[in-house]
């Protein structure tokens, strides 16, 4: 597969965070897809994918991406991106706040076929947390 096609695959996957449609997912992942970064409680494949984006949609239903910057060569494409959304539902045993969350991350996806097959990232979990008023004990 070509760089077009992989940018057109990861162009899908935010597109799904962001509306909410993971039905892409399964074009998006390869069914075997290693994600080296889950997010906590995370499962395994295109599966574990759609539950966490479901609950953070659950969390944040107007959640929407944008990326900030897109840098790739043949087999990978990486990402810095910003998320956005409204707290309106339990998230990491917050209840809903109301607040607006703006939290910026890096992903790292390798392509076969045009279809991920790896991922590593990380995305400000901490910063989310204090935006919600979360007290956060220095490490």
């Amino acid at each position: 597969m070509s760089q077009q096609d992989n940018l057109a695959a990861n162009t899908r996957l935010g597109e799904a965070v962001s509306s909410g449609d993971f039905a892409a997912f399964d074009q998006v992942f390869a069914p075997g897809v290693i994600d080296h970064d889950p997010a906590p409680d995370q499962g395994p494949g295109p599966q574990g994918f759609k539950a966490f984006f479901t609950m953070l949609r659950s969390a944040f239903p107007d959640l929407r991406v944008s990326v900030d910057r897109l840098v790739q060569n043949e087999t990978d494409v990486a990402m810095a991106y910003t998320i956005h959304g409204t707290h309106k539902g339990d998230f990491a045993g917050i209840a809903p706040t109301g607040k607006a969350i703006t939290a910026r991350g890096v992903q790292v996806a390798r392509f076969e076929n045009g279809r991920i097959v790896e991922r590593w990232g990380s995305s400000d979990e901490l910063g989310i947390l204090k935006q919600l008023g979360a007290r956060v004990a220095p490490s």
